[in-house]
């Protein structure tokens, strides 16, 4: 089936019983056991329920993999697959990454002896320099955040694998939709689903599809004793957001990029981040690896940090609020988020864009950057 199909159908077949259209609910936290002390499906929430597990069944599906495990937040899947790792390893990380999994590494897994570099990974000679013989874990991200940076994933999990080391990609940018990193080599795919997955800012989530058993394995016990796992209405709610995941971002793509070429042509504007325009240095990259190019863009106006927040703050239509993948478009000074040891220019606008009229949301930047 082609993926607009298996967002409608994978993991929602009708209820036996009582031919529920619509999956139920399960919020029980315990299950009963067979009369000969067996347990025939699920023993206790933590470790599986019948919602996650339709859920998981549908990611794996979305990714092309041969499973997936779901859990409460896109950080706790990050956490999860670094907790594969042992003490002493080696990981590549790309310096145009999410502030979280920078803090993440650096002020957490150090602490457990965990070792990192963080280089600009669109340079593959660079990241072969910096391979290492206790490299075990090259983390990709593409687009990157905020600056969506693009990344030769193919080329990188060749790269991983020639050194005895696994790739792992955060698609929470691209979705299953537009880009498929197990198809192009990488071992590990992560999402936070609150993003494009949900779609309606109103659920936390995160995922890891592997086709590997044993990584599959050892991820599982990590999501089993760590309990971060999503709850049964959290997971239903995901199941309920993924029919409608293409027709969404799909549009959103559509206005992302008429909005990127406005603001490429703003006097106002210094630079326009946006792979969908032929200017930006990864577009061939991208071109290559995704069939869209995605609704998330970033732009820097002419001045500093004040004059990026006076602009943001002239906005109606747009939300200033963290966060990205919901139907509103949303608007954030990033580097005020990321904190002082941030590497994101101080006039720097993220841009989440929605499913707004277009031209509402291009007359709206306009007056404000006007």
């Amino acid at each position: 089936m082609r993926l607009e199909t298996l967002t409608v159908h994978v993991g929602r077949a009708v209820e036996s019983g009582t031919s529920a259209v619509t999956p139920s609910i399960i919020l029980s936290t315990t299950f009963e056991r067979a009369e000969d002390g067996s347990f025939p499906h699920d023993i206790y929430t933590r470790t599986s329920n019948p919602n996650r597990s339709a859920l998981e069944t549908a990611f794996a599906a979305l990714e092309g993999g041969t499973s997936a495990l779901a859990f409460a937040s896109g950080q706790a899947a990050a956490s999860a697959i670094l907790q594969t790792l042992s003490t002493g390893d080696h990981i590549i990380l790309p310096d145009d990454l999410y502030h979280g999994s920078r803090h993440l590494v650096k002020e957490v897994m150090a602490r457990w002896g965990l070792q990192a570099d963080i280089i600009d990974m669109s340079d593959l000679a660079l990241i072969e320099q910096t391979i290492k013989p206790n490299t075990k874990l090259i983390w990709v991200e593409t687009p990157s955040n905020p600056r969506l940076k693009i990344v030769d994933i193919a080329a990188v999990a060749q790269l991983a694998h020639q050194a005895g080391a696994l790739c792992a990609v955060d698609n929470t940018w691209a979705t299953p939709i537009f880009q498929r990193p197990l198809e192009l080599g990488a071992d590990m795919v992560m999402h936070s689903t609150t993003k494009y997955l949900g779609g309606h800012s109103d659920v936390l989530g995160g995922a890891v599809i592997v086709n590997d058993a044993a990584l599959e394995t050892s991820l599982r016990t990590i999501q089993k004793l760590s309990g971060a796992v999503p709850s049964p209405f959290d997971c239903w709610l995901l199941l309920r957001s993924l029919p409608t995941l293409a027709i969404r971002v799909r549009e959103q793509t559509a206005n992302a990029g008429k909005i990127a070429v406005f603001l490429s042509q703003h006097p106002v504007v210094e630079v326009v981040y946006y792979p969908g325009l032929t200017s930006h240095e990864g577009h061939d990259i991208a071109a290559k690896q995704m069939s869209g190019f995605g609704a998330m863009l970033s732009f820097q106006i002419k001045g500093a940090q004040a004059e990026a927040l006076a602009c943001a703050a002239r906005l109606k239509i747009f939300t200033r609020a963290t966060s990205l993948g919901g139907v509103e478009s949303l608007i954030e000074h990033r580097a005020s988020v990321e904190g002082p040891d941030t590497p994101t220019p101080l006039n720097l606008l993220r841009v989440s864009v929605g499913l707004e009229h277009v031209d509402d949301l291009i007359d709206d930047l306009a007056q404000a950057l006007d």
